[in-house]
């Protein structure tokens, strides 16, 4: 554990760590130093495996030699531009290199900072959309509880995370929740029926609330703030049909999802359905910089392009959006993933590694192991009887998943992993060694 001074602790006390109370932070500090690869190393010298790279970020893992060179090279020659005046060639570059791996006619591209600013980015463009072909009573949207798109208002209006939201109530009106399907499973003899229903409650909601009035449906293609929720083939395909018998444009918030994780470049192509919209951020950049991205279809362009006395172009800006040296580090990160087929590589490795983690249920207490691609998640039960959560063993899981040198997302009831494309099996091995070793310790604990 990292000792702390007292110019540390009292630098703690003028900020705050995420989603934490600093005083805890302070009994059990976490100050990391360094990272290179697949580890971060504490200020005591002390080793972890990145098995989410920080945050679902670093898909190429930490220091990755092409990023830092472009990076260098990029910083020689221009590192911001006037964003209202103009733009740079290697913003276009980034454009170009993202549209070109895109499913569908999505070609229609935003850079942003991150992955709030994309969704927010989206929300505004629809609306926007709506009121310049024609239907302006179109504002509302659909999205799932359990669901995370953001810390900005408008994302969190179409959060459904209870606690994370109340705290800044009253939200904005004009945002409408269905349940995922994990909800119902238990309801349901089999998983492909529940998702039917649960995909079908969309349309209930649009019919109800009058189709006239819904502008969009937001979902992330794998749930992670509900335990990597992974829903069928069919579910999407409802989705579509119902936004597309509607007009009605479907979002896909891909923040997570993005950047080759689920075994291909977008969960969108791996399930097999075109959005109208995917927002992307997080491993857009690998952690280099913040960086994240609209995308739309190049349709939908067209409502926003006239003369300027017609004053249709797109009401929307940020400062770094499009930044010369975030578009440099994305068009790396692209070039990486696609020269070296690294969406074929999370697909293979995820299946290795959704091997291991089914070793994982001789123990007793894991309900579920979910996922694509190297996006996997589980849950974990008091016993696989009764299937009840286990909210006592994920806390231990926490302190026990730090002794034993892992960085992981833990929840009280489930924990999500999602190593590197840069890891082999040997080091998935290693991690999966730790997370086992990691939830015998907690299960001694509790």
């Amino acid at each position: 554990m990292t000792k702390l001074t007292e110019r540390q602790i009292a630098l703690l006390k003028h900020t705050f760590i995420d989603f934490q109370q600093t005083s805890e932070f302070i009994k059990n500090p976490l100050i990391i130093d360094r990272a290179d690869g697949l580890y971060y190393w504490d200020t005591a010298g002390r080793q972890y495996f990145d098995t989410i790279g920080g945050i679902f970020v670093a898909v190429l893992g930490h220091r990755h030699p092409r990023l830092l060179r472009a990076m260098h090279d990029q910083m020689e020659k221009i590192t911001f531009a006037p964003p209202l005046h103009a733009t740079t060639n290697v913003t276009l570059d980034f454009i170009e290199k993202l549209a070109g791996v895109t499913p569908g006619n999505l070609n229609y591209i935003k850079p942003l900072s991150g992955g709030s600013e994309a969704v927010e980015c989206a929300l505004k463009f629809v609306r926007q959309y709506y009121k310049q072909t024609g239907y302006p009573q179109k504002y509302k949207f659909v999205s799932r509880y359990y669901g995370y798109h953001g810390g900005t208002f408008g994302a969190m209006a179409a959060s459904g995370t209870g606690v994370r939201k109340t705290r800044f109530e009253p939200q904005m009106a004009g945002f409408l929740k269905v349940f995922p399907p994990n909800y119902y499973r238990d309801r349901f003899d089999t998983w492909e029926a529940c998702n039917r229903f649960s995909a079908r409650a969309f349309e209930d909601v649009i019919l109800h609330e009058d189709p006239a009035t819904v502008a969009g449906v937001i979902v992330e293609p794998v749930g992670n703030t509900g335990g990597i929720i992974t829903p069928t083939d069919e579910y999407f395909k409802i989705l579509r049909e119902t936004c597309s018998r509607h007009n009605i444009a479907l979002i896909f918030d891909e923040v997570i999802t993005g950047i080759a994780k689920t075994g291909a470049m977008f969960a969108a192509q791996k399930f097999g359905v075109t959005p109208d919209i995917i927002c992307c951020g997080k491993g857009i950049s690998s952690g280099m910089l913040p960086l994240g991205a609209m995308i739309a279809r190049e349709d939908m362009a067209d409502a926003f392009y006239g003369l300027p006395e017609d004053e249709v172009q797109f009401a929307h800006g940020h400062t770094y959006a499009g930044n010369p040296l975030a578009s440099a580090v994305g068009t790396a990160v692209l070039d990486e993933i696609t020269e070296n087929r690294l969406a074929d590589k999370a697909q293979s490795l995820g299946e290795y590694l959704n091997r291991k983690l089914q070793k994982l249920k001789s123990l007793g207490v894991i309900r579920e192991i979910r996922g694509k691609g190297i996006l996997r998640g589980v849950e974990l039960v008091k016993d696989t009887r009764t299937m009840l959560p286990f909210p006592e063993l994920g806390n231990a899981l926490k302190a026990s998943a730090l002794k034993n040198g892992l960085i992981m997302r833990i929840d009280p009831t489930w924990f999500a992993v999602a190593p590197p494309l840069i890891a082999e099996k040997s080091d998935i091995d290693d991690m999966c060694e730790r997370i086992e070793k990691s939830l015998a310790d907690a299960l001694a604990m509790v």
